[in-house]
């Protein structure tokens, strides 16, 4: 069983990464005068982050937005990789819950500040990590 759950972490994982680098193909697009306006400033106006630093509030937001997938594909990688090894499921059980406690505050930060679909995408992650740590004390890899 904890082959499955972590076949089922893994693709949760790499279907969020997926799903959210869609976001980046697209660009907002107004459907009224005030969007339009919020639109211009949210890409054009650049604020004084000091240092030198002159960056559009689109442009924090993006780079922001790009270490969600990021995660999720670390996290990914991380845990086919160790599958792959046949890590010992004590050290597997370690992992397993320190990306619980990361993909937990990360479903926290979903709930609170996003909409539906990352919601569900990084429940579906943080319920895979639960599922693969309680597994883990059960089964092992080899």
């Amino acid at each position: 069983m904890l082959r499955k759950s972590l076949f089922a972490l893994i693709t949760f994982q790499f279907l969020a990464a997926f799903l959210h680098s869609l976001s980046f193909l697209g660009k907002p697009a107004a459907t009224n005068e005030t969007e339009k306006q919020l639109i211009d400033l949210f890409t054009n106006y650049k604020q004084d982050l000091g240092a030198g630093f002159s960056r559009s509030t689109y442009d924090l937001f993006t780079g922001l937005s790009a270490c969600f997938p990021l995660i999720c594909v670390l996290g990914g990688w991380i845990n086919l990789y160790f599958l792959r090894k046949k890590l010992d499921s004590s050290l597997f059980r370690g992992l397993l819950f320190i990306e619980m406690v990361v993909f937990g505050v990360l479903f926290a930060v979903m709930i609170t500040f996003t909409f539906l679909p990352p919601i569900v995408v990084t429940g579906l992650i943080f319920s895979g990590c639960g599922m693969a740590w309680f597994y883990s004390s059960r089964d092992s890899l080899t």
